[in-house]
């Protein structure tokens, strides 16, 4: 996108670069993708139509927008404008001093209804969650991990994936534990999704969670937990014979 001259960042000016770049073709798809019928997960949710590297694009070049104007966008109900609010946030938090990444941090968890689909979880609580905790602490999100809300307890796993990195697998055990007996499918999803990244890291520490718990695990969550293993062992954890 290229820089008008005497360019001011406002948060007018951003929604208006947001509404220039949309698709209604790709906003119909959106619409499917997410999941926005009746009874879905994403129900109700209203898509503009843009592209990821579109939306990445516009959040560097609005990077200097303030906090609270950030926060305001997010509070739109079009999920592109979420999207970009929540890119500006992760990086305002990482560029932050501590005050500022407390600030933020707070207003994420006090905002948890407006990133209410996988993508905005998935793209923003490692960073904003996970890493503003200490791997010893886990309140926070054994607390989110029972919450009524699918969104924060999607959160409460992602946000494992920090811990990770660095890593620390412990957080990722406990919270995959809690969420074992999850109804919801995005939930199996995401918890598997964390196991993998385990094994990547010590596929012990994964094989002997495992061990104790394929059994009962949803077969979702197993199947991405066991995504990187050969497939003569997939087939025998599926079947129940390891």
């Amino acid at each position: 996108m290229a820089i008008k001259e005497n360019f001011r960042v406002s948060l007018a000016a951003l929604r208006r670069d947001i509404r220039a770049l949309g698709s209604p073709e790709r906003a119909k798809h959106s619409l499917r993708f997410f999941r926005t019928g009746p009874g879905e997960y994403g129900e109700g949710d209203k898509f503009l139509g843009l592209s990821v590297p579109e939306m990445r694009a516009i959040a560097k070049r609005y990077r200097d927008l303030g906090d609270d104007e950030v926060l305001d966008l997010l509070q739109s109900p079009w999920h592109e404008d979420r999207v970009v609010a929540l890119l500006l946030l992760v990086d305002a938090y990482q560029r932050g001093d501590d005050a500022r990444q407390q600030k933020i941090h707070r207003s994420y968890l006090a905002n948890t209804s407006r990133i209410n689909n996988w993508d905005l979880v998935d793209m923003s609580a490692g960073q904003v969650v996970g890493g503003h905790l200490d791997a010893t602490e886990l309140s926070l999100l054994e607390k989110l991990s029972r919450s009524n809300e699918l969104w924060e307890r999607r959160i409460a796993i992602v946000a494992t994936f920090h811990f990770i990195k660095q890593k620390q697998l412990v957080p990722t055990l406990r919270i995959a534990h809690l969420l074992l007996h999850d109804s919801h499918d995005l939930i199996h999803k995401a918890v598997g999704w964390m196991l993998r990244e385990v094994g990547k890291k010590d596929r012990k520490v994964l094989e002997a969670f495992l061990a104790k718990h394929y059994r009962d695990m949803p077969r979702t969550m197993l199947r991405y937990a066991i995504e990187r293993h050969p497939e003569s062992t997939r087939k025998r954890y599926l079947a129940g014979t390891i």
